[in-house]
């Protein structure tokens, strides 16, 4: 396994890509309501990619079809957009973005209500959010990989979700899926010690019901095997000697995991 360590002028690359895909999360959440189409969430999400100078990392990646993965409900991640699929009020919808930014990869994924939604999908939306900072308090040089996948696993297991195990997060980098993979639940080793000048996307996929998913007849869309609400939080972050940085945080979340007010 070769995980590369980013220069600094790489390092100000992702950083640039991270915030510009920050600021592509915002401005798709403010779009997200009642009678929007999936496909106008993509189209939606190309052009404020391409109005940066920038290219969709997704698009035609290993022959996907579009910008944005748009995954509703029971869909858990790589959803197609498509203009027959109209979001509803109670739906949950994850956004999941890259962009390319002269060569380098930022990878970032949101989960949000339509409309009004259940109190249980509010939930497993909150929890699956806070098992990426639970994990990344790990995220530091001279720990090994295994504490970020402990941490995020254990905190989603205490509410009794079920984390996803047939995907995982990724190195990333000058491409968008480098070494090392980083599963979300506990592995039998280690891992390898982190590293400061690792930009690593993790990313927690977690099921109100059980871990088990299936894949459609597409190829692409992964859904919930019991058919229950599935939510995915994801961020690019920089491994550094003190606390990780959080590369593709919005302008309304504190590193800390709390919102701004």
């Amino acid at each position: 396994m070769a995980v590369s360590i980013k220069s600094a002028k790489e390092i100000a690359l992702m950083r640039e890509a991270g915030k510009i895909l920050a600021e592509t999360h915002e401005r798709l959440a403010e779009a997200i309501k009642p009678g929007i189409t999936t496909k106008d969430i993509d189209r939606l999400g190309e052009k404020i990619i391409r109005s940066y100078g920038c290219i969709p990392s997704f698009l035609n990646y290993e022959g996907y079809p579009a910008s944005i993965c748009v995954s509703v409900n029971d869909e858990v991640v790589h959803g197609i957009p498509t203009d027959e699929r109209v979001l509803e009020e109670g739906d949950i919808v994850s956004l999941d973005a890259g962009v390319i930014y002269k060569g380098y990869h930022s990878d970032a994924a949101r989960t949000h209500g339509v409309g009004k939604i259940s109190s249980e999908a509010e939930k497993l939306i909150k929890v699956t959010r806070q098992s990426f900072f639970e994990g990344i308090k790990y995220a530091k040089a001279g720990n090994h990989l295994n504490d970020i996948c402990t941490a995020i696993y254990n905190y989603n297991k205490s509410f009794g979700y079920g984390v996803v195990r047939d995907l995982v997060g990724h190195g990333v980098g000058s491409s968008l899926h480098e070494d090392p993979q980083i599963p979300n639940f506990k592995m039998k080793r280690r891992g390898i010690k982190l590293e400061a000048g690792m930009t690593l996307a993790i990313e927690p996929m977690v099921n109100i019901g059980r871990s088990d998913v299936c894949w459609l007849d597409d190829d692409w869309t992964v859904v919930t095997e019991d058919e229950s609400l599935s939510a995915h939080y994801e961020n690019t972050i920089l491994i550094t000697d003190g606390e990780p940085e959080i590369l593709s945080l919005t302008s309304m979340e504190n590193p800390d995991g709390t919102m701004k007010p």
